[in-house]
C-alpha cells in the first residue's frame, strides 16, 4: 500500500493511491471517525500513550500531554530529551512510539500483513536534521520510506492534478507550525521548484497562543501546568477553527482547563488585530517571490490558513490571484500520495532552500569566508537518482581541521552569510598524520603545521533526494578518512521543555 503522510504539527494526515483515485484514510474512535491522527502524546510516570489513546487522556488527572512534536525537531538531535515537570523523555523515543501508534492504526484498517510504502512532507526550510529525525522515526516504526518531499511542492501537485493547469504559481502553506511560500512552474506533468521561503515559527499553533493570551493573560498562563496548557491549547484550536468571516466574538470555556474557571469573551477584532503582526514575514516573503513573475495563482494552503484573517490580508495584497484550496489540511497529503503512486505521471524538481557550506580562511588567514557547498537552488536528486557529490581538494597549513558548518538563506557579495543564517555544530579532522587515531581533540591546540603542509586533503560531499548531507574527508596522501553524517547535533545532550513556546515576534508587538 503506497500513501502520502503529512506528519503535521496539530494534524497528522495520511492520503492512500488507490487506482487513480487519492482518498484520506479515516480512522475510527469512540467519539466518531476523523481524516487525521493526532500527533499527540500522553505520559504519565513510566506509562506512555500516543494519537487517539493519547487524545482520550487529557482530562484524567496525573497525565502530561504533550502536543506539537513537530516544533522541536528543527532544534533537535539524537539524543535530545523533553523536560517534562522534571522528567527527562528522549525525543526520538516519543516519534518512535507516536508514528508506531499512527503505523498500527493503519494496518488495523489495511491488513496487519500489508507493506506500508511512503511519501513523507517536511517543511520547505527544514533542516537536515528535521529530515533525519523524520525518516529514521518512520523507519524504526517499521514503515518503508519512498522519499521526502518539501510540503508545498506536494500542495503543488495536488493542484497540477485537479486544475490541469500550466503556469506559475505561487503555494502559501500556513500550516499548524510552519509556513512555507514556493514558486513552482508547472508543465506537462513536471513540477520545477523556482524558489522557495520559509518561516520556521508561524503556524496556528501562534495564533492559539494569542488568543490563550487573551483569554486568561500572560501571567495565569505562565501559572499553568503541562496538562492544563493542553486542554486551554485544544479549547484555543476548537474555537479559532469555528470562526467564519461574520464572526465578532469567542467564548472560551475555560472550565475545560480547570474547574471554577468560568469562560472568557474575546471580541474577534481584537484577535485578529493581536495576530496580524504574526503575518507580516510571509506576506513580505510572498511579495518577493511574486515580483517580476507571471503568476497564475496565489494558492493557498495549509490547517492555518483557515483563520478567515489569513485569507482577508492576502486578497488585501494580492487581489483576485488568491485562490483558497479546497482541501487546506490535506492537499499536502494527496500531493504526496499522488508522487507515491508511480504510474501518475507527475515529475518534481526539488531544490536546495538555503546555502549550505562551511567556513573558510581567506586572505592567508587574515578573514573568515564562505564556502556554499550546494548553493540555494542547487537541484536536488530525484529518488531513482545517484546523490549529489561535491569535492573539495587542498594542501592544508593547520594539524587540525575546524570545519563549522551553517546554512544561510543569502549570500553576501563579499562571501559572507547573510540573512536567515543556522549555525551546525562543527566536526575536526586530524590533518598532520601523527593524530590519525586520535579520537579527542580536547587537549590538542590548533596550529600551523609543517608536516600536514605536505599532504593532500579531499572533501566529498554527498546528498542524498532526502536532502541529507553526509561529508567524507580523506588525507590521501597518508591514506586515513572519517564520514561524517552532517546535522545540528553534537555529543551534548539537549534539553527542550513544552511550556518553551517559539514566536517569531509577541503579538503585542
Amino acid at each position: 500500500m503506497k500513501l502520502g503522510i503529512d506528519f503535521g504539527t496539530t494534524r497528522i494526515v495520511v492520503a492512500a493511491v488507490d487506482r487513480g483515485n487519492y482518498p484520506l484514510v479515516p480512522f475510527e474512535t469512540a467519539d466518531g471517525v476523523f481524516d487525521w491522527f493526532p500527533p499527540v502524546i500522553a505520559i504519565h510516570d513510566d506509562q506512555r500513550r500516543f494519537g487517539w489513546d493519547a487524545y482520550a487522556m487529557q482530562g484524567e488527572p496525573g497525565w502530561t500531554m504533550v502536543r506539537s512534536l513537530k516544533r522541536y525537531l528543527e532544534d533537535a538531535g539524537p539524543q535530545t530529551q523533553l523536560d517534562l515537570g522534571g522528567a527527562l523523555v528522549p525525543l526520538a523515543d516519543l516519534m518512535s512510539g507516536l508514528i508506531g501508534a499512527l503505523r498500527e492504526a493503519l494496518l488495523g484498517r489495511f491488513g496487519e500483513s500489508e507493506v506500508l510504502e511512503v511519501v513523507l512532507g517536511v517543511p520547505a526550510n527544514a533542516n537536515s536534521n528535521q529530515r533525519f529525525l523524520t525518516v529514521d522515526a518512520f523507519r524504526r516504526a517499521g514503515f518503508s520510506v519512498l522519499g521526502l518531499l518539501n510540503e508545498p511542492s506536494a500542495a503543488s501537485i495536488e493542484f497540477g492534478h485537479r486544475q490541469k493547469t500550466a503556469g506559475r504559481i505561487l503555494v502559501y502553506d500556513l500550516g499548524g507550525g510552519t509556513c512555507d511560500v514556493s514558486l513552482v512552474e508547472i508543465s506537462a506533468g513536471t513540477h520545477t521548484v523556482l524558489a522557495s521561503e520559509g518561516m520556521p515559527h508561524l503556524g496556528g499553533d501562534d495564533f492559539d497562543l494569542v488568543l490563550a493570551e487573551l483569554a486568561i493573560g500572560e501571567e495565569a498562563l505562565s501559572k499553568l501546568d503541562l496538562a492544563e496548557v493542553f486542554r486551554l491549547d485544544e479549547e484555543c484550536r476548537r474555537q479559532k477553527e469555528a470562526l467564519h468571516p461574520n464572526s465578532r466574538k469567542i467564548v472560551v470555556d475555560l472550565d475545560v482547563v480547570r474547574e471554577g474557571m468560568g469562560q472568557a469573551t474575546v471580541a474577534v477584532a481584537d484577535f485578529y488585530e493581536r495576530c496580524r503582526p504574526l503575518l507580516d514575514e510571509s506576506i513580505e516573503a510572498t511579495a518577493l517571490l511574486a515580483e517580476n513573475n507571471d503568476v497564475e495563482a496565489l494558492y493557498v494552503t495549509g490547517g492555518g490558513s483557515e483563520l478567515p484573517l489569513v485569507s482577508r490580508v492576502l486578497r488585501e495584497e494580492f487581489g483576485r490571484k488568491v485562490k483558497r484550496s479546497e482541501y487546506t489540511r490535506s492537499a499536502t497529503a494527496i500531493g504526496l500520495a499522488i508522487q507515491a503512486d508511480a504510474a501518475s505521471g507527475y515529475t518534481l524538481r526539488e531544490m536546495f532552500t538555503r546555502n549550505f557550506g562551511v567556513w573558510r580562511e581567506g586572505d592567508a588567514g587574515r578573514r573568515m569566508i564562505f564556502d556554499p557547498i550546494f548553493p540555494r537552488g542547487t537541484r536536488l536528486p530525484g529518488a531513482s537518482e545517484p546523490p549529489l557529490t561535491v569535492r573539495r581538494r587542498y594542501q592544508p597549513v593547520h594539524n587540525v581541521g575546524d570545519f563549522r558548518y551553517l546554512e544561510a538563506s543569502h549570500v553576501a557579495a563579499d562571501a559572507q552569510p547573510s540573512g536567515d543564517i543556522t549555525v551546525w555544530d562543527e566536526i575536526l579532522f586530524p590533518f598532520d598524520p601523527a593524530l590519525a587515531d586520535a579520537r579527542s581533540f580536547d587537549t590538542v591546540r590548533v596550529e600551523h603545521s609543517w608536516p600536514a603542509s605536505h599532504q593532500e586533503i579531499e572533501e566529498h560531499y554527498s546528498c542524498d533526494a532526502a536532502g541529507v548531507v553526509t561529508v567524507s574527508i580523506r588525507n590521501l596522501t597518508s591514506h586515513y578518512g572519517r564520514e561524517f553524517r552532517l546535522g545540528r547535533w553534537s555529543g551534548k545532550t539537549a534539553v527542550v521543555s513544552p511550556k518553551s513556546r517559539k514566536r517569531i515576534k509577541k503579538a503585542s508587538s
